[in-house]
């Protein structure tokens, strides 16, 4: 819930602390913030612009393949990590691009005594996330300006399949904080991409992802997540229209393109677990 978190929060006009007033959110400068009736607050600045967030179908499509279990041992693999890291922790776990919250939720379950912060710029997402966990608390922000966390609030962070914002990031964390961050290898959904003409993951990505990061922290480990799933007809749609490719698939082509597959097709999923330190 967001009292949860209201502590840690920031005001993304002045960075001051936030304090509730009945349906609000309010900073001592007088800024202030609705609570939506979903249960999620909109920490926007007004100039903002959310095009880039997730649709409605596209969060719904996300949340029905994750809760089918397809992409199980990744959220363990998280939470695995989470638990390594913060041990009996009591503090923020704030997941920078979170959507459903699915994994956020995972790694709370693993960490008893820790607050969630789900931070995505969709709405449609911050719905789902909001109902996700009792120790959730969901917000509207964009990754790309200054989040609306105060400095060194958070011992966790979570980036899973999301953009990642470095400096901010660092602020973030706490002193000897921790990311952990998931993305995708070359070899992720490989059979789909080649079949379907998806969007494919560079051979150098995690080499980008490492330079990019490196002078706000220092990488401690990775490890590679990798096994086969076995998807139907609409398995796949679901599993093409909750990521990128939703934004550049045809629906009649991948119509088309569905019908000349196998009934179940066999399809590699390949991510990279990496951890860093503050």
């Amino acid at each position: 819930m967001l009292q949860d978190i209201e502590r840690y929060l920031a005001c993304p006009h002045c960075a001051q602390a936030l304090t509730r007033h009945d349906r609000s959110l309010r900073c001592p400068a007088g800024h202030s913030f609705d609570l939506a009736k979903q249960g999620y607050v909109s920490l926007l600045a007004g100039d903002a612009h959310t095009g880039t967030g997730d649709t409605a179908e596209m969060v719904a499509a996300r949340a029905d393949f994750l809760a089918a279990g397809h992409y199980r041992p990744i959220a363990d693999a998280l939470a695995e990590g989470a638990a390594a890291v913060s041990g009996e922790s009591h503090g923020l776990v704030a997941d920078l691009g979170a959507g459903t919250g699915h994994y956020l939720a995972h790694v709370l379950d693993a960490l008893p005594g820790a607050a969630g912060a789900a931070l995505d710029i969709s709405k449609y997402a911050l719905r789902r996330a909001a109902r996700a966990h009792p120790r959730i608390g969901a917000v509207v922000c964009d990754a790309w300006r200054p989040l609306p966390l105060r400095d060194a609030s958070a011992e966790l962070m979570l980036n899973v399949f999301a953009p990642r914002n470095g400096p901010e990031i660092r602020r973030v964390l706490r002193p000897g904080g921790t990311l952990l961050l998931v993305s995708p290898t070359a070899r992720h959904l490989r059979e789909l991409v080649d079949a379907l003409g998806l969007l494919s993951v560079d051979e150098e990505k995690q080499r980008r992802i490492d330079e990019k990061l490196g002078p706000y922290l220092e990488p401690v480990e990775r490890r590679e997540v990798e096994y086969t799933l076995r998807l139907g007809p609409q398995d796949v749609r679901t599993v093409v229209g909750m990521g990128p490719s939703a934004w550049h698939t045809d629906p009649e082509r991948l119509g088309a393109a569905l019908a000349g597959l196998p009934e179940p097709v066999e399809v590699t999923a390949s991510v990279t677990v990496a951890t860093y330190r503050r």
